[in-house]
């Protein structure tokens, strides 16, 4: 009864407190404060002020010149002489104005899915804390979850995935955010996924891949194939953004303009992201993971190149916790790369922007109107994309630490769900699907983009 009490107090202090915190300092707002987004205004009359100063005018009277960074692409061309007889247009820069502004809380507040985004932060990083608590003060005795005070964070663990798979579905079919090609593009993958998780399943995996399936009966493979199939095509929109930040985070177009590409820090991030991603990705395909793990080979066995890597390479208990570290290490990356990821999609208006400024003499910049409005307009609605699968990630590790045993008072559960595969490696599963899926999806629009198949714009 002592240890029912003190871990129930525990979980139920952390989540409380931990809740009131960061709804209070509203850290999800803190934690996106500092980035810039940009504004195109409408057409402005002639005889209004300019917002766009040349290099020789001086007018910080302006309310607007103190509280905006205005970019131009004439900033330094020469003023034309107004009797110009052969001039045939005259360029009105009025209209060719972009405003740069700092994000603040009421900018947010005011974007779609900007509660979704709060809730799912706020939810997901208490669940990931009472995890954390879990490894801790869990009880060896198999006493069940409540004795062990788990119910908190395994009733968190859940509703937590469940939430956020929800906003996924929810701003993957947002009708004016993405294409009918992308929405078809993620039903096709999902239902491939569906496909290839039940074949994993139902087959002999272990040839390829090292996961254990022969505790699920027929119908707890379906489940886990209908669940990371709905993973594979929620997917497929965060990793195309992805892919966008890096191709334009690292100026793989060599456009040269500091202000759309990223400083140093964020390059080594996005680079540190995406080649992590890919190294776990491969920690637990067979053949690759094999080559890291000491078989201690025998001096009459192979050859020496085999014995070599026989030698060469972790035991098999420290290879297991080393792959766990990386995928945590992998979530943890995506987190930090966020910040990064949604400057570069809101980066996108900006060099819309100015491609369509330099494509003409006379340019057409109704387009670059329109995507400065829907970056800014659907803004929380990319950060969603970008923070569901990692936070997917660390969520599915978290629960696969939880001992199976602690269900075995809880018998209608395990009448619905297989307890022992599904916490501990269904958890492990479903953590490495969402780390593949987004590298393949990613890796495939990086080499569209190289292939000059696809173009950022």
């Amino acid at each position: 009864m002592t240890n029912l009490l003190r871990n129930l107090t525990l979980h139920l202090s952390l989540s409380f407190l931990l809740t009131y915190i960061l709804t209070f300092f509203r850290f999800p707002v803190l934690f996106l404060r500092g980035l810039h987004t940009y504004i195109h205004p409408d057409n402005i009359q002639s005889n209004a002020r300019a917002a766009i100063r040349r290099p020789d005018t001086n007018d910080s009277s302006h309310p607007r010149s103190q509280n905006y960074l205005n970019l131009s692409s004439n900033s330094y061309v020469e003023i034309r002489k107004k009797n110009k007889s052969k001039e045939k247009f005259e360029f009105d820069e009025n209209n060719a104005q972009i405003f740069r502004l700092r994000l603040a809380d009421g900018h947010l507040e005011t974007r779609l899915y900007f509660d979704d985004y709060f809730k799912d932060f706020v939810v997901s990083l208490v669940t990931l804390s009472c995890l954390l608590l879990h490894t801790f003060i869990s009880e060896k005795e198999e006493n069940g979850v409540l004795v062990n005070g788990s119910i908190v964070p395994i009733l968190l663990g859940f509703v937590s995935v469940f939430k956020v798979l929800v906003s996924l579905a929810r701003v993957s079919f947002e009708k004016s955010a993405h294409g009918r090609s992308e929405k078809q593009l993620s039903i096709i993958s999902g239902v491939l996924g569906f496909v290839i998780v039940f074949v994993i399943c139902s087959g002999n995996p272990n040839m390829v891949f090292d996961f254990d399936f022969e505790s699920l009966d027929g119908y707890g493979k379906f489940c886990v194939a209908l669940v990371l199939g709905l993973f594979s095509g929620f997917l497929v929109m965060p990793a195309t953004k992805s892919a966008r930040a890096f191709w334009l985070g690292t100026d793989q177009i060599q456009c040269n303009l500091s202000m759309v590409s990223c400083g140093w820090f964020g390059r080594v991030l996005i680079y540190a992201n995406y080649l992590m991603n890919a190294f776990t990705a491969l920690l637990w395909i067979n053949p690759f993971a094999e080559l890291l793990i000491n078989k201690n080979i025998s001096g009459s066995q192979g050859g020496h190149a085999k014995k070599l890597v026989g030698y060469v390479g972790l035991e098999k208990s420290e290879f297991e916790n080393f792959r766990l570290w990386c995928l945590l290490i992998s979530g943890l990356l995506q987190i930090l790369t966020l910040r990064s990821n949604l400057q570069m999609y809101m980066n996108e208006a900006l060099l819309s922007w100015y491609q369509r400024l330099h494509a003409s003499k006379v340019p057409d910049l109704d387009f670059s109107r329109a995507k400065v409005f829907l970056h800014n307009h659907y803004m929380c609605l990319a950060v969603l994309q970008f923070f569901g699968p990692p936070v997917l990630v660390l969520l599915s590790l978290g629960l696969s630490h939880i001992d199976s045993n602690l269900f075995e008072n809880l018998h209608w559960v395990c009448s619905v769900l297989p307890c022992s595969a599904f916490v501990k490696q269904m958890g492990l599963f479903m953590a490495w699907w969402i780390v593949i899926v987004s590298v393949v999806f990613t890796s495939a629009n990086l080499i569209m983009y190289r292939l000059g198949i696809l173009y950022v714009s």
